[in-house]
């Protein structure tokens, strides 16, 4: 039997949101199930978009049923929203293990981050486009979490060979400024994730002379 296309998006977004971290943390599963409905609204229609009732809709639970499970729609956008970047940090690291040559180890973390997010059923790039949309109060909570992600592309900076003419920040800032906007622009076909980051890194490399 063929899998429905929202029952396949709903497949997609499990295993991309929950991951080895969700299924090792002891959620339960009605939970999980809220999670992706809600992950996967977020990522179709926006925060703005989807209703408490929309997520409750699509895992067939309504009013007080739901609120048993779930603070509020601004909790489950900050958990959904840690969970995606916790699995890309364990993917990213993953992908950086082998590696001892600092300029090879970002160019593993370049390539793996381009790869979470250029995945058609990536939910990392559309939860990040809904930035703007989340109140305040919620927003101040997710920098605090991709500061505490983008710690990784801090590290790896530092052990870089740089010129001294080059400030590490301000590097880590334009290399971390143009991955996270390749998405914009991308179109499958002429260049895999794994080329372009390459490229990436050919052009950021400097080395001290």
């Amino acid at each position: 039997m063929k899998m429905s296309a929202e029952a396949e998006r709903a497949r997609q977004v499990q295993a991309r949101l929950l991951g080895d971290r969700a299924a090792d943390s002891g959620l339960s599963e009605r939970y999980r199930d809220i999670l992706n409905a809600a992950a996967a609204l977020f990522a179709e229609r926006g925060y703005r978009a989807t209703s408490i009732r929309d997520i409750g809709d699509r895992v067939g639970l309504q009013g007080g049923s739901l609120y048993h499970h779930i603070k509020s729609k601004e909790a489950l956008f900050i958990t959904i929203h840690d969970l995606a970047l916790d699995n890309a940090a364990d993917r990213i690291r993953e992908r950086v293990a082998p590696h001892g040559d600092p300029w090879a180890r970002l160019e593993a973390a370049c390539i793996a981050l381009l790869e979470i997010q250029l995945d058609p059923a990536s939910i990392t790039m559309p939860l990040m486009n809904n930035f703007q949309a989340v109140p305040a109060e919620v927003r101040s909570q997710l920098v605090a979490r991709r500061d505490a992600f983008e710690a990784i592309f801090t590290d790896l900076v530092a052990a870089l060979p740089l010129s001294p003419a080059i400030d590490p920040r301000l590097y880590r800032v334009l290399l971390l400024t143009l991955l996270n906007n390749v998405s914009t622009w991308y179109r499958e076909g002429r260049y895999s994730p794994a080329e372009i980051g390459r490229q990436i890194m050919g052009i950021f490399r400097h080395e001290a002379r």
